[in-house]
């Protein structure tokens, strides 16, 4: 174990990456609480490990390579056709084969953002523009952005990092902006089952260059599966299953999908909980001196260090001390060293990060 119990500065600071960080401490990665990634407090349908164990017999066979099963089912929770839907391994394989596929001319992304958005564009060698969004709208789109020649645009909601959240009805005439300039828009929805009402996947058919991004890594805690999905008008998503590597999907990955989706309780009890936890994380986080944290309405919050001497590269040393890994937000491009993010978790495990929090906090 490192003497200082500091990472080293070849560690980088993005979330998930908690087997690194314990390498790096020499310590256990079951040691940390990791509040960096964020995964439903919950965990897994219980349902998952019988589905993993039974698709295990048949793991002498190729998988299904079109995920017809998987397809049917989601086509019946989201109320779309199966022609509809397009599964990955993981919605990040789905952007980099939205950019392989499309090849734009030139990709505008919304920031702050999921950095693979720009990895996608960067290795299929398509030019990227941003549009940065203000800190007082929580860094969510307000208004169409200047595209400025661009025909592929990248949109998460709810936003990330800030999780703050448009409803329909204000997201609606955005989307109908870009269509009218006759771009693709990829709308990431990672998060949405958080708040399922609030997706865009009923005027899903209104517009034929828009792709939604649904994983299932987020809301159903199975990121070390790699499951994703992409919805689009049947013409669009048949041009992108053309250009997908074959058996992207392991018949585990399938039959764990499929024992999620039929777990309603498990839906609305991580709903319930994470709403909770969420509320009572943020009104907590909300009294520490010098810390502006943001309503989000997802599993993280997103919180701005205003206090003198707090710099998030430095607070996240200091929680390490306390086995406690935050997400240093500070390379999330049009945010700075002062944003952190930290994943909702159970009240046990939030009341651990609070306490360490006062424990941080400068001049203590």
């Amino acid at each position: 174990m490192r003497e200082d119990f500091s990472l080293p500065d070849t560690v980088a600071p993005h979330g998930g990456n908690v087997y690194e960080v314990a390498r790096a401490l020499g310590i256990k990665a079951a040691d940390l609480v990791d509040f960096s990634a964020n995964i439903n407090p919950l965990g897994y349908p219980p349902g998952a490990e019988v589905a993993a164990a039974e698709a295990w017999e048949v793991m002498t066979h190729y998988p299904d390579r079109q995920c017809q099963d998987l397809k049917e089912a989601l086509a019946a929770y989201h109320g779309l056709s199966p022609d509809e839907i397009l599964a990955g391994n993981g919605s990040t394989e789905l952007i980099y084969l939205v950019v392989r596929a499309l090849r734009p001319r030139r990709a505008l992304i919304v920031t702050p953002a999921f950095s693979e958005y720009e990895a996608a564009c960067r290795m299929y060698q398509a030019p990227v523009v941003f549009h940065p969004t203000a800190e007082e709208d929580s860094f969510t789109l307000r208004r169409p952005p200047d595209l400025g020649g661009a025909d592929l645009v990248f949109l998460a909601n709810p936003a990330s990092p800030s999780g703050a959240l448009l409803t329909p009805g204000e997201l609606l005439p955005l989307v109908e902006a870009l269509a009218a300039s006759g771009s693709y828009m990829v709308l990431d929805e990672a998060f949405i089952d958080f708040v399922e009402d609030a997706s865009l996947k009923a005027s899903l058919g209104n517009f034929p260059r828009l792709i939604i991004l649904r994983s299932f890594t987020k809301f159903f805690g199975i990121p070390g599966l790699r499951l994703g999905y992409l919805m689009a008008k049947p013409g669009l998503t048949a041009t992108l299953a053309e250009a997908q590597e074959p058996w992207s999907v392991n018949v585990v990955a399938q039959a764990v999908g499929l024992a999620c989706l039929a777990d309603q309780e498990f839906m609305d009890r991580s709903r319930e909980e994470v709403a909770r936890e969420r509320d009572f994380l943020l009104a907590e986080m909300s009294r520490l001196p010098g810390l502006k944290v943001f309503a989000g309405k997802v599993n993280y919050l997103l919180a701005k260090l205003t206090g003198s001497g707090w710099l998030a590269s430095r607070l996240r040393q200091a929680l390490l001390k306390h086995r406690i890994l935050i997400r240093d937000a500070s390379n999330f491009r049009s945010l700075d060293e002062r944003f952190i993010r930290v994943a909702v978790r159970r009240r046990e495990e939030n009341e651990q990060l609070l306490r360490a929090l006062w424990a941080c906090r400068p001049g203590r």
